[in-house]
């Protein structure tokens, strides 16, 4: 069972790690904001967005904790090519991980920026929404970083990953993200109804969460959790498989509280202390 020990009393913000979330574009802004949402309430200590200039005024609005950075953006107001040195100089001297994808867009001088980015980060990576349709054009990027790689795909983006039919796909799941992972060597973390984490070799299966959660931005933020563990230390396996675990069990509270029919992402955000309270007693209960 995953462990999630008490903090120390002599601490501060700087110990528990900082995270950069790259992505959003117009009309996906809410991407991001989940995310970052989502990772604070993981224990993250420190989230940075990086956004297209344009469209910052909009993440101050609706953020409070998450602070923002502001990248150049191509004409339709999407990430453009020249925020790749800004991007990795904030990487390399502030940033503990990468979280990038959410709300992005594959705009195409996006996509120029993604591919050449992507290969020069040299800290944790999680991988989701638009990065993964542009690694699915680009599966040498995968294959070729020797990183800390974790993928979160729906079993669609899986389809484009992979070739395979989403059928196929959901009648092999743990077939078929323990050969991806393996053959990328990548953590797979394959999203649906028991969610699938896998490295190529070791597998866990998640028993929470609940037909509530297909809903939109469930995705961002499960992908912020798992990033937030992941800034704090926390190893890239143990970060997707205790990440999986809290968001299910924070989208049953969530389903206890205002139902299937109603539950939306944030309402997910909403419990993620309570499930991370619950598993700090299990724990401490079996120590």
């Amino acid at each position: 069972m995953f462990k999630l020990l008490k903090r120390k009393k002599e601490t501060h913000k700087g110990d528990y790690g900082h995270l950069f979330i790259v992505g959003g574009s117009p009309g996906l802004t809410g991407a991001v904001c989940l995310s970052a949402e989502s990772a604070l309430r993981a224990g993250c200590g420190l989230v940075t967005i990086g956004i297209p200039e344009s469209l910052s005024n909009i993440i101050e609005i609706k953020t409070t904790e998450p602070m923002s950075r502001n990248l150049p953006e191509t004409k339709k107001h999407t990430i453009g090519l020249k925020a790749v040195n800004i991007c990795k100089e904030f990487m390399e001297n502030n940033a503990d991980g990468l979280l990038i994808g959410p709300g992005m867009s594959t705009e195409t001088d996006t996509k120029k920026f993604f591919k050449k980015f992507y290969p020069q980060i040299t800290k944790p990576i999680i991988a989701d929404a638009d990065a993964l349709k542009i690694l699915s054009e680009n599966l040498s990027l995968l294959k070729n970083h020797e990183n800390n790689i974790i993928i979160t795909p729906h079993p669609g983006e899986m389809s484009s990953l992979t070739g395979l039919k989403i059928s196929e796909i959901q009648k092999n799941r743990e077939i078929t993200a323990k050969e991806f992972a393996k053959k990328f060597s990548v953590i797979v973390v394959l999203k649906g109804y028991k969610t699938i984490v896998t490295d190529g070799e070791k597998i866990y299966i998640n028993q929470t969460g609940n037909p509530g959660m297909a809903t939109a931005g469930s995705g961002d933020v499960i992908s912020g959790i798992i990033a937030g563990f992941i800034v704090q230390g926390f190893s890239a396996w143990d970060s997707a498989c205790m990440g999986t675990y809290i968001h299910g069990l924070a989208g049953d509270m969530a389903e206890n509280k205002y139902g299937e029919y109603s539950l939306i992402a944030s309402d997910i955000i909403e419990f993620i202390h309570s499930a991370i309270k619950y598993l700090q007693r299990y724990s401490n209960s079996k120590r």
